[in-house]
């Protein structure tokens, strides 16, 4: 549980109500969105088109999780 902390300390935030989790999921998608564009951009370039596509899907995958660990920490599932 200490590595979900450190891995997604986000995620763990005090949620006070289910406005504070829909903000806390659009973080997420909307940082994600941003790092994705970014990458986007990259894509053109041969080599690092290559790196990149990997970095994106790294980076899909940890914005995926994120959401699904605040919901599960939101619905007391994780302790």
């Amino acid at each position: 549980m200490d590595s979900l902390k450190k891995f997604f300390p986000y995620s763990f935030n005090e949620k006070k109500g289910l406005g504070a989790l829909i903000v806390n999921i659009l973080v997420y998608l909307v940082v994600g969105a941003i790092a994705g564009a970014l990458i986007g951009i990259l894509k053109g370039i041969p080599v690092v088109g290559l790196v990149a596509g990997i970095v994106c899907g790294l980076i899909d995958i940890y914005v995926v999780a994120g959401c699904i660990i605040s919901i599960l920490d939101y619905l007391k599932i994780l302790k």
